[in-house]
């Protein structure tokens, strides 16, 4: 090409070349990440608590209208005073930590125990079709059905309760893994062994990473399991070495037929999990999902 045939661009051209990518650009850009920071958190947090709102409107207009026995249906306020009973007390304290501890280690026992154990199931298919149906069938079983078999061989330890949620969070993980597994491509496999990568190299590097938001529902139902499971077994599980945790409190106080320290306690253990399950697992599945391009504007 001569240099007489070279086009400059004017100023105009460039100027509206700016303005045509600068558009593309907002077209790519997702509206909720422009959106600041403090309207998605308000627009996150308000539904939850308007609805908190109404249910505790509710119960006290309950109270107030029907005027039932307090120790049939205490009042919301009645409530709270058991709580503040219990934190002044240093129970609460006591109880939330017991069980926060037991729930946190032994679920990443089961974490660990169940990948491996997936992982072998996936590889392994003679095996998987020998175990997959026991393991299937320890996932609908009652986790409290162990904690009788387990004060037998355990005593009131705290083996007992790590025991108990060991098996109700491992079937869940298994299962989850063995989902997330089944979903994976085959070509991925294949690429990874034209590529060279060993049996080891495929289930850590190229399984396992793409098995992910089957392996991350099976974790999530297997935290679910080892909450239920702990505080089953606290319940039962009442001397020795078990130390007081909150299904422990939970049990004094029906024992003393407190309906109020009763609801508190049911409410705070419900208040636990919903709190890990919106500031642990929910951030890292939307991340994950984000990082797959599986999340759409709506679920950020």
């Amino acid at each position: 090409m001569r240099r007489d045939q070279i086009t400059v661009p004017t100023a105009s051209a460039v100027a509206d070349l700016a303005t045509v990518s600068a558009g593309l650009d907002r077209l790519q850009s997702d509206p909720e990440q422009r959106a600041s920071r403090w309207n998605d958190v308000l627009g996150k947090a308000l539904p939850p608590i308007a609805l908190l709102a109404v249910l505790l409107g509710v119960w006290q207009l309950y109270i107030v209208i029907a005027s039932p026995r307090p120790d049939k249906a205490p009042s919301p306020a009645a409530v709270a005073g058991a709580l503040r009973d219990a934190w002044g007390s240093g129970r609460l304290q006591e109880a939330v930590l017991t069980s926060l501890e037991r729930g946190v280690l032994g679920f990443l026992i089961a974490i660990a125990v169940g990948t491996v154990l997936g992982m072998l199931l996936a590889e392994w298919r003679l095996l998987r079709r020998a175990a997959g149906p026991l393991i299937s069938g320890l996932t609908v079983l009652p986790s409290v059905a162990w904690v009788p078999a387990a004060i037998i061989w355990f005593g009131l330890t705290d083996a007992t309760a790590y025991f108990v949620i060991l098996m109700g969070a491992i079937p869940s993980i298994v299962n989850g893994l063995l989902s997330g597994i089944d979903q994976v491509p085959p070509q991925l496999r294949r690429v990874g062994v034209v590529l060279g990568a060993s049996r080891w190299q495929l289930a850590t590097s190229v399984t396992l990473p793409a098995a992910l938001p089957g392996y991350f529902a099976g974790l999530k139902q297997g935290w679910a399991f080892s909450w239920r499971s702990l505080m089953a077994a606290e319940i039962i599980t009442m001397g020795g070495t078990m130390g007081f945790g909150l299904g422990t409190l939970l049990n004094q106080s029906r024992e003393l037929a407190d309906l109020a320290s009763v609801l508190a306690t049911i409410l705070l253990i419900l208040a636990i999990g919903i709190l890990i399950e919106l500031a642990l697992f929910g951030p890292v599945e939307r991340r994950m999902l984000r990082n797959r391009g599986l999340l759409t504007g709506g679920q950020r």
